[in-house]
């Protein structure tokens, strides 16, 4: 059996080799992407393991299932990123990782919010110069808050029990009934949580129905100075809508882990070259809005999950009993 991980990283090598994966099993390890370019790489390998920023498109997999591939293995939850149909209708297998760490993830978002609200980040870089004052640092007491949670999966229940803890009102959108919320947590449609929240914090799916949730008529709607937290998909807010909503203090605070056209930068350091997104660098130019590169799944917990579930993906594939299957809609 002969694996190949596109867009690995040493943190990739170090979990997937840790995973104990059989020796008749050869995995191969490529930094680079996989494109209409790049499939040659894979030919000969039964099973290619992409990640999110990876082209899954249906040239692609027709290119893939030409030269023997036979499965697809996401170590994403998400799976926007492939054509579920061509998968189909090519006879190949797809698989994902459906649940890591949702605690990473939450945990992140958390991170966020906390460094925006308390600045520390300007503070740490202040101090490290021997500047010791305290204007421009003022932040808010968490409790007593209303946080917008849209989207209830396991990744945005998590986040909920983490807020319920700091005392915030929890007011919680989902188009499924939700069971399970925190104690004083409320599903509400998604006018009265946007309207009604101080923090909102994405963690749906995307699909058609989310693309660009967050526009800029949905930016009005929120409530003046109100900060947006996004560790789901770039693709959920329409990103130069943020710009004007920053300029004029609508939005007071904006925390990205992710971003609709990060394909060609996160998980890359491009930092010996001028940033080519006109639309990004306006963003890092605020004061009050923070960005990582899409690490919020970055703990040892996660990754050693993901390589785990991988795992059992693929052996169940062999199996002949596939599990964490993806099958285009209907």
């Amino acid at each position: 059996m002969r694996i190949i991980l596109f867009s690995s990283k040493p943190y990739d090598q170090q979990s997937f080799n840790a995973a104990g994966f059989p020796g008749d099993w050869h995995v191969s390890f490529q930094e680079a992407h996989l494109r209409q370019d790049s499939t040659g790489l894979a030919a000969g390998y039964e099973v290619v393991c992409a990640f999110i920023n990876d082209d899954l498109s249906a040239a692609v997999l027709q290119q893939l299932a030409a030269g023997g591939t036979q499965l697809i293995a996401l170590r994403s939850a998400g799976y926007n990123h492939i054509d579920l149909h061509a998968a189909q209708a090519l006879g190949l297998t797809v698989v994902r990782v459906p649940a890591y760490s949702p605690h990473a993830v939450a945990e992140h978002a958390l991170a966020l919010i906390m460094t925006l609200n308390r600045r520390t980040h300007r503070a740490f870089n202040r101090t490290r110069e021997g500047n010791f004052s305290l204007h421009g640092l003022i932040g808010f007491d968490l409790y007593g808050k209303n946080v917008g949670i849209i989207g209830a999966g396991k990744i945005g229940l998590t986040f909920a029990r983490i807020m319920a803890g700091f005392g915030c009102h929890l007011l919680v959108h989902d188009p499924a009934p939700i069971a399970n919320l925190p104690d004083g947590a409320r599903q509400v449609e998604l006018d009265q949580l946007l309207e009604g929240s101080d923090i909102i914090s994405l963690h749906c799916p995307l699909n058609t129905a989310t693309h660009h949730l967050i526009n800029a008529a949905r930016l009005r709607q929120m409530q003046r100075g109100a900060m947006l937290i996004n560790t789901g998909r770039g693709a959920l807010i329409d990103t130069p809508a943020l710009i004007g909503a920053l300029k004029s203090g609508q939005l007071g605070y904006l925390g990205l882990d992710v971003y609709e056209e990060e394909a060609e930068l996160f998980f890359e350091d491009c930092s010996e070259q001028p940033l080519q997104d006109d639309v990004l660098a306006r963003l890092l130019s605020f004061p009050n809005v923070l960005i990582t590169a899409h690490q919020a799944f970055l703990t040892h917990e996660a990754l050693a999950a993901i390589a785990d579930t991988t795992h059992d993906n693929i052996a169940a594939w062999l199996a002949g009993a596939p599990i964490n299957q993806l099958l285009p809609a209907a």
